[in-house]
């Protein structure tokens, strides 16, 4: 498909809706002439395919190199071939044709890509010839038949048979050289995946990304667990949640926003390296980074610190890189990605100071780090206090500048309401965040098990939701109580998923590695 989609004019899309309209007709009336010959295509149940497109060109080729060793001369080899089919039944798409009066070339799409079919009168009979001639572009077919090589070189099936399994009623599109615009593509995914095979490759590699995922953590230990979506108190980030009405038990519930508090008492139970890969929900806005339901990998790993999570994290990515993209050096957009050389680590302060120019080491309070944030123009909440203030540093003067990876350590106890405290270092918490192409690529503690410490910090949050912070955490008293069993010291890290896909399929939008993404209502 085109890169540059673009809305048709107005009368020109009038145009197009009466064309569909049209076309829809006219496939009804193809269909209602099928039925009445008794041969309605949605009654067909099964087609036992035994081959893919991609399959049979690589065995073709195969097959031929061989026996051309083995063969005196071109004659020799044209029986050979002939000796040798490559019987095969496929079944795809139609997606164009070339009429030559009682023979057709078509091209069939199949879930690894196209491939070419000879379809002749003389080899399906005059019979269903007619029919096929007939069938519509879009139209779902079945095909037996055997490879050759035509005389143009490329590789096709020769068609000794051909079914119509399912009748296409709205035409693909064409006439802007496929979907009219971005937000169409979204909306009706299954028709980008058709004329975007871009598209479907990138879905595969996600599908890649997670699999290797799994491998990873597998051979470390991890076990894979499942916690509840549906919670009383939606703790874990700084996050909005939804909000739903459990009828069966008359309570107001929210949906999760993170793994978190969960899979800690899976540590305190003894599991001691879980980690869940799930859907979580922030209610939150959309944009090229940010969709409200999104997918998270969290895991927690007992007797480990964020040094630990820092190795993991480390080596997961080298790893990704090298299984899915087949290098540790990724391109994404303008830039070159290198996972190759050890992540560079800079505390947080350092950061700031590198970029802006303040070391934060020097402020002494938060009317000093106020005084600075004015006098640089940025702009804060009367609530905010000197940690966070220079997270506002943060994000204002460096997190642009990070595109190699980069893990930020060291946050300030303001905004790490679930972080051991760094020994120390008064004021910060044993923390991290990897930055790659400037983004947050993931979060990672040591974590909080002290439960005395734990609920003076939940407390601080409860002030803040009084201040009309709308994502500050709530009092967990049962993740409370399970502090006071006693969890041992652990090492966890949340993942977005969805950016870690957007970095290694080079997409420049989280809704291009969504298969559907949030959208507006189209009423």
């Amino acid at each position: 498909m085109n890169e540059d989609i673009r809305t048709a004019p107005e009368g020109e899309q009038e145009e197009e809706v009466q064309d569909v309209h049209e076309l829809k007709r006219i496939r009804m009336e193809k269909l209602a002439a099928l039925k009445a010959e008794g041969h309605d295509p949605f009654e067909i149940t099964s087609y036992d395919v035994n081959a893919k497109s991609a399959q049979i060109k690589a065995d073709y080729e195969a097959l031929e190199a061989r026996l051309k060793e083995e063969s005196a001369d071109d004659e020799a080899l044209k029986a050979a071939l002939e000796a040798n089919r490559i019987n095969v039944r496929i079944a795809g798409r139609l997606m164009s044709r070339r009429d030559m009066g009682k023979a057709n070339f078509i091209n069939v799409l199949d879930s690894e890509g196209n491939i070419q079919v000879y379809v002749r009168t003389n080899d399906v009979g005059a019979d269903l010839f007619k029919s096929f001639k007939t069938w519509d572009l879009g139209d779902i077919v079945g095909v037996e038949g055997y490879a050759f090589r035509t005389r143009t070189g490329e590789i096709t099936i020769h068609a000794v048979s051909i079914v119509l399994l399912s009748k296409s009623l709205l035409p693909l599109p064409e006439k802007w050289h496929g979907l009219k615009d971005q937000d169409m593509r979204y909306r009706q995914r299954y028709v980008d995946l058709i004329v975007n095979r871009e598209v479907a490759q990138t879905f595969r590699k996600r599908s890649a990304i997670i699999a290797g995922i799994r491998r990873f953590l597998d051979k470390r230990g991890f076990i894979e667990v499942e916690t509840p979506m549906l919670v009383s108190n939606a703790g874990g980030a700084a996050a909005r949640p939804f909000e739903t009405h459990y009828n069966a038990l008359n309570e107001d519930v929210k949906l999760r926003i993170s793994l978190e508090l969960y899979l800690k008492r899976l540590i305190v139970g003894g599991l001691e390296r879980v980690y869940e890969i799930g859907r979580v929900f922030r209610n939150e806005g959309v944009d090229a980074r940010h969709n409200p339901e999104f997918t998270l990998m969290e895991l927690y790993q007992a007797y480990t610190d964020y040094n630990g999570m820092m190795e993991l994290t480390e080596s997961l990515f080298k790893y990704l890189a090298g299984e899915v993209c087949g290098s540790l050096t990724v391109p994404y957009g303008d830039h070159e990605i290198d996972l190759s050389k050890p992540f560079e680590r800079l505390t947080m302060i350092d950061a700031v100071k590198k970029y802006s120019g303040v070391d934060f080491a020097q402020v002494a309070d938060t009317a000093a780090a106020k005084a600075l944030a004015k006098e640089h123009h940025i702009e804060f909440e009367e609530r905010h206090e000197k940690g966070d203030i220079l997270n506002l540093f943060f994000e204002t003067y460096v997190e642009e500048h990070l595109i190699q990876p980069t893990f930020i350590m060291d946050h300030p106890i303001e905004i790490s309401p679930l972080t051991k405290k760094k020994p120390g270092a008064p004021g910060h918490v044993e923390r991290f965040e990897l930055f790659i192409n400037g983004w947050e690529m993931c979060n990672a503690y040591s974590e909080l098990n002290d439960p005395i410490d734990q609920r003076e910090r939940f407390m601080a949050q409860e002030e803040l939701l009084k201040k009309g912070d709308e994502e500050a955490n709530r009092i967990d008293e049962d993740f409370l109580r399970a502090l006071e069993i006693g969890m041992p010291p652990t090492g966890g890290i949340g993942y977005g998923i969805d950016r870690l896909v957007m970095l290694l399929t080079n997409s420049p939008a989280i809704r291009d590695v969504l298969l559907f993404p949030t959208m507006k209502s189209e009423n």
